[in-house]
């Protein structure tokens, strides 16, 4: 049996980190908008019939195998420890071979890590007979997810991972509810432009000291927060309007904002790309996920994002990312 699965990884245009249990229900109508992109995490699972295991990551260059009848043992391993624990929790009864493999740069703040946990959720549901409704996948991913980067995780990214397209995520009381958007996509395609800064990034670190100022009930936190809350909800409006001046102006109003959560959202070589991106035609800049490295994406005037590209990718290590908007999102085939 050959079971193929992928999920798009995303770009946050609005409401990062307000997506963290329970910081949200400090904050009534808190929501983040995202879309899904083209840079999308794979997972493959060949059965074998020898009883082995073996986790295999070829972005990475890390593979490994362990016996069927030690797969408890999993739930301890640090190699591929994403990987390693989803199919602890889904406990196959068959061998099999799992090659994971992702588009999108490692760090890159694109929510990568999730998108490849609901790829491989997918597959290895599939592989044990559907043990699980997909209303469940984002809450398994959440979960084992949380264990591996040891701090609470946030929700956004699973749905783009799911769901694709673009979405604004309403987190209430009573749950978590995804509302599909229609934007203009040709347009965002031709505004956005997405550079990868070249410094990976772990979002857990500047989350964590974010959570805890929040949970501290730090009042210049919960302040930036409402803040984060009403500018998802003003770049909802300006998507839905096809308001790019809106959107623009959106964007510029949360950078500083975004800055101030911790000392080490963005770097010395972030604040440069911003800089020469700002001086060749881009209007606006967007740190992806919680910033300290990864990507930044950049709304370019009308018909200059070729120039904005151009200017990026005269700086050291920096790269501009190949991307398209992504309607599919989780997709998952067997042979």
């Amino acid at each position: 049996m050959l079971i193929e699965s992928s999920a798009p990884t995303r770009v946050d245009l609005a409401g990062g980190t307000i997506d963290i249990w329970p910081l949200y229900l400090f904050h009534p109508g808190a929501a983040t908008l995202n879309f899904a992109t083209s840079l999308r995490a794979h997972c493959q699972i060949r059965t074998r019939d020898d009883g082995r295991i073996v986790l295999e990551s070829r972005d990475r260059k890390v593979a490994f195998e362990t016996e069927l009848a030690a797969i408890e043992d999993l739930v301890r391993e640090e190699r591929l420890e994403l990987i390693s624990k989803l199919v602890h929790f889904f406990k196959p009864t068959t061998g099999f071979h799992l090659t994971a493999n992702s588009t999108a740069p490692a760090g890159a703040g694109l929510g990568g890590s999730s998108a490849l946990a609901i790829a491989c959720i997918g597959a290895l549901n599939r592989l044990v007979g559907n043990r699980y409704d997909e209303r469940k996948f984002i809450t398994i991913a959440a979960n084992v997810e949380t264990t591996v980067i040891r701090v609470p995780a946030g929700f956004q990214d699973y749905y783009a991972a799911q769901y694709g397209s673009a979405s604004c995520i309403h987190f209430r009381a009573d749950g978590i509810e995804r509302e599909a958007l229609e934007i203009d996509e040709a347009k965002l395609e031709s505004r956005i432009a997405i550079c990868y800064t070249g410094e990976p990034r772990l979002s857990g670190t500047n989350n964590w000291e974010i959570f805890k100022r929040h949970v501290d009930g730090d009042s210049e936190l919960f302040e930036l927060f409402d803040g984060i809350r009403e500018s998802t909800l003003r770049m909802r409006a300006a998507l839905l309007n096809n308001d790019w001046d809106e959107v623009r102006d959106t964007m510029r109003a949360g950078y500083p904002n975004r800055k101030r959560l911790a000392p080490g959202v963005t770097t010395p070589q972030m604040d440069r790309l911003v800089e020469k991106a700002l001086a060749n035609g881009a209007e606006a800049a967007k740190i992806c996920g919680a910033g300290g490295g990864g990507c930044i994406a950049f709304l370019c005037a009308e018909g200059r994002k070729a120039e904005v590209e151009r200017a990026l990718m005269q700086e050291d290590g920096a790269e501009v990312l190949d991307w398209k908007f992504s309607r599919e999102g989780l997709v998952v085939t067997e042979s």
